[in-house]
């Protein structure tokens, strides 16, 4: 058996970014971590965006900025500014090439495929991959994604479509999702707020196809990129073991209102390195719980009238922008979050409680 001081399971963006942090930050100079992953090849298959409500480490992988967003439901679009909150996009290619080239410099540093020579009871193990058995009749939010080059100039691309409702509903939460990276190339994404089990929503190229010619009116485009993926919108149920932190969406870091994970894997990268030698600090960060409360909540008027939702959506950027984008970040006070709630149909949620 081979012994480290620490085990990373699971190499993709929790257990990277944990893994970089603490080697930018000197905490394995004099220690050994082994980072458990099987995939042969690190290539772009993700984007990660986030509204940008601090520093982190990946501005040199982000893809675009944007300052302004809209949302739409069917006959109505509201424009959003977000200048003090900008929209970024992290293209996951650019992220693991960064990481994975100063990783390698580190000869403390070991990658395995697998944990059958590793003594996983004597090193302190970071988990990255939730334990999802069971739990498909929960809400996930899955969804596909495609970029897109057109021949000539189409889109502006200083304003991102955050949710456009304007498409079939088919008794879920349904929307679609426009990242528009230059005037000819673009992300288009097809994205369910429902449970997986469902599979009449899982027809994702057609409805792509049908949205860039239909919605968007083009008709000449060629697809140059796909994506896929899911998100679970509950907590996922890991054993507790005494020498193990749960780690990303294994560690419960992905608000479950909004499926935004990536900056919330920061700052609990941060937060381990910050307090690495104290184990029993380790497990105590978290998403504040008022937070919690409130998107059960949420999950609920959800699941119960996802008819409403898209004017939940709606009706919630009706308030100053800076207000919404730092509640839906984690970063709102108790008086942003009123204000937030007010504007909210109040009889769904107040039902949503019981």
């Amino acid at each position: 058996m081979k012994d480290f001081d620490f085990v990373i399971i699971g190499g993709g963006c929790a257990g990277l970014s944990l893994a970089y942090e603490l080697d930018i930050n000197k905490k394995l100079e004099d220690k050994t971590l082994a980072i458990i992953e099987p995939r042969d090849e690190y290539k772009k298959d993700k984007t990660w965006s986030f509204w940008k409500t601090f520093s982190h480490n990946f501005d040199d992988c982000v893809k675009k900025n944007w300052k302004h967003f809209s949302i739409n439901v069917p006959k109505k679009t509201r424009h959003v500014e977000c200048d003090s909150y900008p929209y970024q996009t992290i293209d996951s290619g650019l992220f693991y090439e960064k990481i994975n080239n100063k990783l390698k410099e580190n000869k403390n540093i070991y990658y395995y495929k697998n944990d059958e020579n590793i003594d996983l009871e004597n090193a302190l193990v970071f988990n990255s991959v939730p334990n999802l058995n069971n739990q498909n009749n929960g809400l996930w939010q899955h969804f596909c994604g495609v970029e897109i080059e057109t021949k000539k100039d189409f889109f502006d691309d200083e304003i991102m479509n955050l949710m456009d409702f304007d498409c079939e509903q088919r008794g879920s939460v349904h929307f679609f999702y426009t990242l528009p990276y230059s005037k000819k190339t673009a992300l288009v994404e097809t994205t369910w707020l429902s449970e997986m089990n469902d599979n009449s929503q899982k027809d994702y190229d057609e409805q792509i196809k049908q949205y860039i010619e239909n919605n968007l009116n083009l008709k000449d485009y060629k697809i140059t990129y796909k994506e896929e993926g899911s998100i679970p919108l509950f907590y996922p149920v890991n054993q507790k073991i005494k020498n193990k932190i749960n780690i990303g969406t294994a560690g419960g870091m992905t608000r479950l209102s909004t499926g935004y994970t990536f900056l919330n894997i920061q700052e609990q990268s941060k937060f381990i390195r910050e307090n690495l030698e104290n184990i029993d600090n380790l497990k105590i960060f978290q998403i504040k719980r008022k937070y919690q409360f409130l998107d059960k909540i949420f999950l609920n008027v959800l699941k119960n009238n996802p008819n409403k939702m898209p004017n939940v959506f709606f009706r919630m950027f009706n308030n100053k922008s800076n207000k919404v984008i730092k509640f839906l970040s984690n970063k709102s006070n108790i008086f942003e979050d009123f204000s937030i709630i007010l504007k909210m149909p109040k009889w769904i949620f107040i039902k949503a409680l019981f």
